[in-house]
């Protein structure tokens, strides 16, 4: 263990240094303040007692300095030596990141007391710094699996409407449009019943890998949306460039070459809607979901497997 040992009187310097070598505690002097700055640079004591009278710096400073360099995980404990005892003082140098406070003329047996104590304050620390990152750390995880579909891995439909709204509003800053793209897997219901749940959960878990393959923007989020529905949100995108997405989304899906007898396609297939608008403060993001699913129920109503698209907005639409 070392202590930086910042202290201007040369007598007392010594004195100290001779009490904590007793203790079998490597002491590193400093006689100013600025040196002790460059030697705990240099050092990284475990501990520090520090001078609060000093001819260039006083200890107070010293003490922020040292908080200032040190990385939010860590700390080291510092203790305060001086001959001021008004109260004022003393919470002085415990704001200015001091952990103790010992009145000059230091006893041996205080100090060295208090040394042996500052250890376990540190494992203590510590302990709790693991356990804190540990907290976090499952947090995290907590959060990242909370936006997450238990099926197919994508984000599910909270996480949708939360990242919605957020690309709604930075949209509506920017002046950028927003798209929006609904997909239902055909004939599904009829999949299920022939196949059974287990091929059918297969088939959406396929299906959710294939449309975020052909996603290749870091910023657009596909989501399941509800049983055999899945969303897209393309923030700063046209309609043609959501149509063509798409257009893209539906042929991989045909190419998946999913056998379904009870398709008339004979195959696995999905039907698309397509909606985009620029995002404006009198208007709910909620609304381009509706315009986008109002597509959807379009292309499936003539004949599936296909895309369709709409820019409304309007009430009437939704």
């Amino acid at each position: 263990m070392k202590t930086l040992v910042i202290e201007d009187s040369k007598s007392s310097l010594n004195l100290l240094c001779k009490y904590i070598q007793k203790i079998g505690i490597t002491p590193i002097p400093a006689e100013t303040g600025a040196k002790g700055i460059e030697l705990f640079v240099q050092e990284r004591p475990d501990l520090v007692l520090l001078d609060i009278l000093m001819p260039d710096i006083d200890g107070f400073e010293v003490a922020r300095q040292i908080r200032q360099l040190e990385a939010p995980s860590d700390w080291t404990p510092i203790i305060f030596l001086s001959s001021l005892s008004k109260d004022r003082d003393i919470e002085m140098g415990i704001a200015a990141g001091g952990d103790d406070y010992l009145l000059k003329p230091i006893s041996e047996i205080v100090l060295a007391a208090k040394m042996r104590a500052m250890p376990r304050s540190i494992q203590m620390r510590q302990a709790l710094l693991v356990r804190t990152r540990k907290l976090d750390a499952a947090n995290q995880e907590l959060r990242r699996l909370s936006s997450l579909d238990g099926l197919t891995g994508i984000a599910n439909r909270r996480h949708f409407d939360e990242v919605l709204m957020r690309e709604w509003r930075r949209a509506m800053r920017n002046g950028e449009e927003v798209a929006v793209l609904m997909c239902d897997i055909d004939y599904f219901k009829p999949f299920n019943d022939s196949y059974g749940h287990q091929s059918g959960d297969e088939c959406l878990r396929q299906i959710a890998h294939t449309l975020s393959r052909a996603m290749d923007r870091g910023g657009d989020l596909l989501a399941r949306y509800g049983g055999e529905e899945f969303v897209a949100l393309l923030p700063g995108t046209t309609l043609g460039g959501a149509t063509f997405v798409a257009e893209q989304m539906r042929r991989t899906v045909e190419e998946l070459g999913l056998p379904h007898p009870g398709s008339p396609y004979g195959r696995i297939t999905a039907s698309f809607g397509v909606a985009s608008a620029v995002a404006m403060p009198e208007t709910d993001p909620q609304n381009l979901v509706g315009a986008a699913d109002l597509a959807l129920y379009k292309a499936k109503h003539a004949g599936r497997n296909r895309v369709f698209q709409t820019a409304s907005l309007d009430p009437q639409d939704n």
